[in-house]
């Protein structure tokens, strides 16, 4: 997620923190300052906001500890001030899946409000909302009430929040998955709006739980339908197959007369028929602006990459390329690089099936295009094109 630090690793799983979450750190600390006028105070709520966070990477782990039961591996965890985000490899197969997976991470926080409840009873501490919400008020209390807090919240039927995935799992099971998510998508964006008009009146850190709440609910809409767009099509439908490759040792100017020809952005690297790099437009302008014009193309490659094929699914492939620093993935068959993908080549795709869905009648306008996308698994490696010097 952009914004994010990386801030350690548990389970074997990164953990990182977004920059708005700094904003809570500050306000819990000012206010246990202000309240006392003691810097202990303020060290008091650090440490508050410090179990808080050991609070939510555990409801998260609970998120990855369900999803691993279904085979499905949890990238990272991200920590917002709305709390935690698990950034799962792939969604459930199935909705039943992911009413589990969702429903895991407040099963976390049940779990600990019982224990220390169970606790209190045993020390014949009996639990006071005053001390729970009040600054500087009784640990304990504090702790029970953030878990209380945090399963309350987080079921709110508004994506990112669990409470939108289960509501989402359970429309699911008897509609369509799409139209499931849009309906969730829209339920979360009227909570959203609820968030906005309470953080006008009563609380200003509503309208950051509103703006999270909204992006996350749009994003959750387009993701799942540009997965159901391009369910089913493989690679080699969205492939070009007429591009130019590089070898390390030529100089980078010969790429860059490409570029200037608005003829392609980024290049693979070839040596002995095989992918050894990728030398990315941003790259090369760099080397081209410092003045390295006299650098070959092995100074400026990226020698680690990710590679496609033809006959993989192009929602995987796909999730690939937007995550890495690289707009371009080589498609690779059998050792032979036999096309590229960009996230050009899916757009055009999309605004293909979205034309030919609209203008049926138009099917013979559209052949060129269709032709463009045909399966070229079966065909030779394209052949290295070179500019004249």
């Amino acid at each position: 997620m952009n914004g994010s630090w990386k801030i350690g690793r548990v389970a074997g799983i990164d953990v990182f923190i977004h920059w708005t979450f700094l904003l809570l750190l500050v306000w819990v600390g000012a206010a246990h300052y202000l309240e006392h006028h003691n810097w202990v105070e303020a060290a008091w709520g650090l440490v508050f906001i410090l179990t808080l966070f050991a609070i939510i990477v555990a409801h998260e782990l609970g998120h990855a500890v369900a999803a691993k039961r279904y085979g499905i591996v949890t990238r990272d965890i991200t920590l917002l001030p709305i709390g935690g985000v698990a950034r799962l490899e792939r969604m459930p197969d199935k909705p039943s899946q992911e009413l589990v997976v969702a429903l895991a991470g407040p099963a976390v926080n049940v779990v600990l409000a019982a224990a220390l409840y169970i606790g209190m009873l045993l020390t014949r501490h009996v639990f006071q909302v005053s001390d729970a919400t009040h600054v500087g008020g009784s640990f304990v209390d504090q702790m029970f009430a953030v878990n209380v807090v945090l399963v309350l919240f987080n079921m709110l039927p508004a994506f990112p929040m669990d409470g939108g995935r289960v509501v989402r799992a359970l429309l699911a099971m008897r509609m369509d998955y799409v139209r499931a998510t849009q309906v969730a998508a829209g339920l979360g964006q009227m909570m959203a709006i609820l968030f906005a008009i309470a953080g006008l009146f009563w609380n200003p850190f509503l309208l950051f739980i509103a703006l999270f709440v909204w992006v996350g609910a749009q994003q959750e809409a387009s993701m799942v339908q540009m997965r159901a767009a391009l369910s089913g099509i493989p690679v080699s439908r969205a492939m070009v197959t007429h591009f130019a490759t590089l070898s390390p040792d030529e100089p980078i100017t010969r790429a860059g007369e490409w570029v200037l020809a608005g003829f392609q952005q980024d290049f693979p690297v070839v040596e002995n028929e095989q992918v050894v790099g990728i030398v990315t437009r941003r790259e090369l302008s760099h080397a081209l602006a410092s003045g390295n014009s006299a650098a070959l193309v092995r100074d400026v490659m990226q020698r680690e990459f990710v590679t496609s094929s033809p006959r993989e699914m192009l929602y995987s492939a796909f999730g690939r390329l937007q995550e890495g620093h690289c707009r371009t993935l080589p498609v690779v068959d059998d050792g032979r690089l036999v096309g590229l993908l960009t996230v050009d080549n899916v757009a055009e795709l999309l605004m293909a099936q979205a034309a030919g869905r609209k203008a049926p009648q138009a099917a013979a306008s559209t052949a060129p295009v269709e032709n463009r996308y045909a399966d070229q698994s079966s065909r030779a490696p394209a052949k290295r094109i070179q500019t004249q010097s």
